[in-house]
């Protein structure tokens, strides 16, 4: 049975975002091109925009597998009962914070490129991020938030998503200093460790005595 025009035209959108991840996870959010994205795909240069609104959307779809493979990992890290990573045992909140900071560096340490390109890219003036991209980004801060929930249950819904942020960007910061190695250079097991520190310090510093 022939298909129909919406079966083609879901097809080649298939088609386009994973030529485009091939790409990025090759050679990164800088080397996708109109051009060679259609050769990779196997399709007219027109043809990408007939599929997408423009590059940006297919960039969306890219980054929102990558959103889904870090929610993987963090899903996993989040379930592990132990790490080597300086986890104090007897504070399961703590350990679980720590787990998740180093599968967020192990994912960003493995997939450089695909990692880089959800911060990479930037949007037009007057452009919104789509809800549906938002709403998956924001899964990856419920995976913090759960630990944080338990290290300082007085705070509100607000104040404890504010927080899983703030925790959230000092671990980006640090993963993006030490594998761009603005620092210098750092080996791998380092920092692990360094990422454990400072977890650690942050999180001890919030635990609310009575939930101890």
């Amino acid at each position: 049975m022939p298909q129909t025009v919406g079966e083609r035209r879901e097809q080649l959108k298939a088609a386009l975002i994973d030529a485009a991840e091939a790409i990025i996870a090759r050679d990164g959010l800088v080397a996708l091109r109109a051009r060679d994205l259609a050769a990779a795909a196997g399709c007219a240069l027109g043809a990408i925009y007939n599929a997408f609104e423009d590059l940006d959307s297919i960039v969306f779809a890219v980054n929102m597998r990558t959103l889904a493979l870090i929610d993987h990992n963090l899903h996993g890290a989040s379930r592990r009962e132990s790490t080597t990573w300086g986890v104090n045992s007897a504070d399961p909140d703590i350990a679980r914070l720590i787990r998740l900071a180093v599968a967020y560096l192990d994912f960003a340490a493995k997939h450089g490129p695909r990692w880089r390109a959800l911060f990479e890219h930037r949007l037009r003036d007057g452009q919104a991020v789509p809800p549906w991209y938002a709403a998956e980004l924001n899964r990856i801060f419920l995976f913090v938030e759960e630990p944080l929930r338990a290290i300082r249950p007085q705070l509100a819904a607000a104040e404890l998503a504010q927080l899983a942020r703030v925790l959230f960007s000092a671990v980006h910061g640090i993963v993006s200093l030490g594998l761009e190695e603005k620092l210098g250079e750092i080996e791998p097991h380092r920092l692990r460790e360094q990422t454990a520190a400072i977890v650690t310090a942050i999180a001890r510093g919030l635990r609310d005595p009575a939930s101890a």
